[in-house]
């Protein structure tokens, strides 16, 4: 028999998976160590500043780094928490059988969970990675920073506390909550572990017609993965707010600042689409491959599994466009309201938001489709064979 460690091992295709909360976490650490280190570093020159002008710039641009690292890593920080749920909840799903042999051998939870303490790895890899990009991008940022020679010049340094907060305290925090959560995953009997029996909540109904079919498939679909539902939203809010964000940040801020939000939003939103709809598909698997054995098209199946979903999408980069403008304009109207140079006042910039919106729909859509002609290629042998 292998050792719990053998079992809770993860292969290369798990591994891959658990890249979309290293992405998270290196996302979060290059945006928050930025400006933490820049915010600790203009501190320590303090005494340097002086007249009202500069004062007040010195200010805002604390104030910036505070609000950005609040946002982007409060955000961020809650997605991550989210998808390890996910990952762990799929994890136990997908391993049930074995997880269910362990405990049918008498192996406790708490032995078991401590394996998922391997998830906190992927969230040091990525830490570490965003830790090490953010001081590349350094020496340009606080250049930038202080583009019009208001602040005394400042190099980056080197800050062991931060270090610590944004490496390793946050691999030992997920590692923690990857082995609460699976305790909780667990407390259920070996049985429902070693038959795949899923908690799920909902009434069956009687199949009448194919309308009626597709409609309470995609219903079905929806309420028995909710997780998916706020992934596919979130990776729509991020391509919403950090295009649109990108644009106007170019113009208020720097064309550094602009590019690097939106590098961040596409492999946010990409990464969170992809897992999303490959979890979407893999647990439709037989479901799919049951309505084309009675004829259903690739289509039919499309809309049964994938259109439910399309609703929370254009929702949340609805939601990511309006969120994109109230941050801004409270940063341009508020938070550097006395520096020369910045707007008076912030406005919607409609040229902008229906240019996003159409590529949105076009690359949305089209991932839709790609995944929907897919459906066709899914091998009926193997997964009857399951």
């Amino acid at each position: 028999m292998r050792s719990v460690g053998d079992i809770m091992v993860v292969g290369l295709k798990d591994g891959f998976k658990m890249f979309g909360i290293s992405i998270m976490t290196c996302c979060a650490v290059t945006v928050c160590n930025m400006f933490m280190n820049y915010y600790l570093d203009l501190t320590a020159v303090e005494n340097l500043v002086t007249g009202e002008y500069a004062r007040a710039f010195y200010d805002a641009q604390l104030m910036n780094s505070k609000v950005v690292c609040s946002v982007s890593g409060g955000c961020l920080l809650a997605t991550t928490v989210i998808m390890l749920f996910f990952y762990i909840g799929h994890y136990i799903n997908s391993h049930g059988m074995e997880i269910g042999i362990l405990k049918a051998l008498g192996y406790s939870d708490i032995k078991i969970a401590k394996g998922f303490s391997v998830f906190g790895a992927s969230v040091f890899s990525g830490c570490i990675v965003g830790y090490l990009l953010s001081f590349s991008l350094m020496p340009k940022f606080y250049e930038l920073q202080n583009e019009e020679g208001l602040l005394p010049d400042i190099s980056p340094n080197f800050h062991l506390p931060l270090f610590l907060w944004t490496v390793i305290a946050p691999a030992g925090f997920f590692a923690l909550i990857a082995v609460g959560h699976s305790l909780i995953k667990l407390k259920q009997p070996c049985v429902n572990l070693l038959k795949g029996i899923a908690r799920t909540k909902g009434k069956n109904r009687n199949v009448k017609d194919k309308k009626n079919f597709i409609s309470d498939m995609r219903s079905s679909v929806l309420r028995s993965r909710k997780t998916l539902v706020f992934f596919i939203a979130f990776s729509s809010f991020c391509f919403g707010t950090m295009i649109q964000m990108s644009s106007s940040m170019r113009e208020l801020s720097s064309d550094m600042m602009g590019i690097m939000i939106f590098i961040i939003g596409i492999a946010l939103a990409f990464t969170t689409l992809y897992i999303a709809l490959t979890a979407v598909i893999k647990s439709n698997l037989k479901n799919i491959t049951m309505m084309r054995i009675f004829g259903y098209s690739a289509g039919e199946c499309k809309r049964s599994v994938l259109d439910g979903y399309r609703p929370a999408a254009y929702i949340g980069f609805l939601i990511g466009s309006v969120y994109q403008y109230i941050l801004l304009k409270i940063m341009v109207e508020i938070v550097f309201s006395e520096i020369e140079g910045i707007p008076a006042e912030f406005n919607f910039d409609f040229p902008v938001f229906f240019i996003v919106l159409l590529s949105f729909i076009i690359i949305y859509e089209g991932i839709m489709l790609i995944y929907g002609s897919g459906m066709r290629k899914i091998p009926l042998k193997q997964i009857m064979s399951e």
